[in-house]
């Protein structure tokens, strides 16, 4: 039975030692293993995260958790795998808590403050008991090509967090969901730092997809310790589809490439090819250097 965990000690690693782990969204059977097969092959930790509407379409949360807990035994995956809710409400937080998921984010920043940081305390007293991680955020993060939808995190609201005992904490700092406009400004690392110094619990970087390289290693060097990838597997996926399609691949009726088993295996190694990538970003060191620090 796979031993998935809630890779606290991982994240306060990552925060001590100026690395990240990514946090790759599934959204099907082919991402999931497109993931686990990345995380086996070189060897790191990986938080494998579904959100609430990925949950719905492929079947639930128990699916979801089943799903990766069969992939992680029949893949024979040898490195720590915490499966984790992305963006989860308070319902959503609850349900998985109760299935046992090993990290949950709730997402509150859309509730006035108050209710947000008061939903985030219950939520940390029902997950802690049952030794699940907890993500919360405060600020805004940014909406798909648009800069000005984001709203920062205070200093003062991510001390309040920190103290009532979210694990992890992700901060507005200028940061988009989904494809950054061309003329998008860039991180604001004058309050990521202000928000580091303030608290040392793991911070996490929402929007991961299409940041710079330079600035996603500037912000792990200030504390980002959890880097969220969604839509850059999303995009290696369709290029690598839609090569295979105008490539006529599909219309190969003596070598069946119209087999969806064929038709999607392009895409799904875009995946495990583009994060690998990513893990070299991230500066995620393998299971046995981390174990030997």
């Amino acid at each position: 039975m796979a031993n998935l965990v809630n890779g606290n000690d991982i994240f306060a690693d990552a925060r001590a030692h100026h690395y990240a782990v990514g946090a790759y969204n599934i959204n099907n059977l082919e991402w999931t293993r497109a993931i686990l097969k990345a995380a086996k092959d070189t060897q790191t930790p990986v938080l494998v995260q579904v959100s609430m509407g990925a949950a719905r379409y492929m079947g639930g949360y128990k699916f979801v958790k089943d799903m990766v807990e069969d992939q992680v035994d029949s893949m024979g995956v040898n490195v720590p795998v915490i499966l984790h809710l992305d963006h989860g409400d308070y319902e959503a937080a609850l349900e998985c808590i109760k299935l046992g998921y090993p990290s949950v984010m709730f997402d509150g920043h859309q509730l006035p403050i108050a209710e947000n940081y008061q939903k985030t305390k219950e939520i940390v007293k029902l997950a802690h008991a049952q030794n699940i991680s907890v993500e919360a955020e405060i600020g805004k993060i940014g909406e798909n090509q648009n800069a000005a939808s984001g709203e920062l995190a205070t200093v003062e609201d991510a001390v309040r967090f920190a103290q009532i005992g979210v694990d992890k904490l992700a901060c507005g700092i200028g940061n988009i969901h989904g494809i950054y406009p061309a003329d998008w400004q860039g991180l604001n690392f004058q309050r990521l730092d202000e928000i580091a110094n303030a608290i040392s619990i793991p911070l996490v970087l929402h929007g991961g997809s299409g940041i710079h390289r330079d600035q996603v290693e500037r912000a792990i060097s200030l504390g980002i310790s959890k880097v969220n990838i969604n839509t850059e597997f999303q995009l290696a996926f369709q290029q690598a589809t839609r090569k295979y399609i105008e490539e006529g691949h599909d219309l190969d009726k003596e070598h069946k490439g119209y087999d969806p088993r064929k038709l999607l295996l392009p895409g799904t190694e875009a995946i495990t090819a583009s994060m690998k990538e990513m893990i070299q970003w991230l500066g995620t060191p393998s299971v046995d250097e981390i174990s030997q620090d």
